[in-house]
């Protein structure tokens, strides 16, 4: 298979979907004549032209107000966030009309629309732009969210998400845009509300999802030095969650670590975690651990940027004691 970029995974799941769907189009600060700010739109404008490649301004209420509107008159927009961080301002269009307008209408109206864009910490943003955000869109019924951490997940699940008759918020990374994976020329999609076996064992689960996932396969490999297999689920869809996939593997392993780059109070991880305490409960072997974020805005600091942050080390740590060593 040809190995590529997630970056050019997105744009091509992208543009697969406005060929095949005239109604497809995407909207956003930049995605246009820039190419997107970080050119995952690179050529579409070319391509499609303005009335399907939109430059919005910088009003994130706004462009993502008409977004939904136009999700409701019958299109399926794309609306590129340049970051996370700035969907703090669109908010209220997300939580009280994206996702409440199906239900709230008796199923009458339906809204497909997809929220994309970078989500998390990257490198030297400091505390307003090194944000993850997921949480809070997890938390509201209405809404679909994923974070795919592969090129190949990223496009067949950026494909499902541009089909589906519901809002669906697509969470990447801005450090994520250059990796690189194998993905098929032929067309395939990944059903949402599926999670992932990325390395099998027989030792500990690690649940994981989006960025996190490249330590914990760094962890993984130390930890196979020690003698210990650890079984890496990636989430991949966070709401809706697999729950199946989640209790097979910790049932098989009885022991769990769960790594989320996000702050650790009311978040993925602590959900994941009551999940797996509360259905597993008879199987674990040592309760449930968490690797997140501390719970303290980032630093600016790059030392202590990455203190911060969930880290092989910290993962590691957090294996040894659930297995007792």
């Amino acid at each position: 298979m040809p190995i590529i970029t997630y970056r050019e995974a997105l744009r091509s799941a992208m543009d697969e979907e406005m060929a095949r769907d005239e109604n497809v189009i995407l909207l956003g600060e930049e995605v246009g004549q820039y190419d997107g700010a970080y050119k995952v739109s690179q050529g579409l404008l070319d391509k499609y032209g303005p009335k399907r490649v939109i430059d919005t301004p910088i009003t994130e209420e706004g462009f993502t107000g008409v977004g939904i509107g136009a999700a409701m008159a019958g299109l399926r927009p794309i609306v590129e966030w340049m970051t996370f961080n700035f969907s703090i301002m669109a908010l209220d269009q997300v939580i009280n009309n994206a996702a409440k307008m199906r239900y709230m209408s008796g199923g009458q109206l339906k809204v497909p629309i997809v929220f994309r864009g970078p989500n998390g910490p990257a490198e030297y943003l400091a505390a307003q732009h090194s944000q993850a955000l997921q949480t809070l869109f997890v938390h509201i019924p209405g809404l679909k969210v994923v974070a795919p951490a592969t090129p190949y997940d990223a496009k067949g699940l950026l494909k499902s998400a541009i089909r589906d008759d519901n809002p669906v918020v697509f969470l990447e990374g801005e450090l994520m845009y250059p990796w690189k994976g194998e993905v098929p020329e032929e067309e395939y999609l990944i059903p949402i509300g599926k999670a992932d076996i990325k390395r099998e064992g027989n030792d500990v689960t690690i649940i994981t999802y989006s960025k996190p996932l490249l330590v914990v396969e760094q962890a993984a490999k130390e930890l196979e030095k020690q003698g210990i297999q650890a079984e890496i689920v990636d989430l991949r869809s966070l709401r809706p969650i697999d729950e199946e996939t989640i209790y097979n593997s910790v049932k098989k392993t009885n022991r769990c670590v769960i790594v989320d780059e996000s702050w650790p109070m009311v978040s993925v991880a602590s959900h994941v975690g009551w999940m797996v305490s509360r259905y597993c409960f008879d199987y674990l072997d040592a309760p449930v651990e968490l690797v997140t974020s501390e719970d303290v805005p980032m630093p600016y600091n790059h030392k202590l940027e990455l203190a911060v942050q969930p880290s092989v080390e910290k993962i590691f740590n957090a294996v040894k004691k659930v297995m007792y060593i």
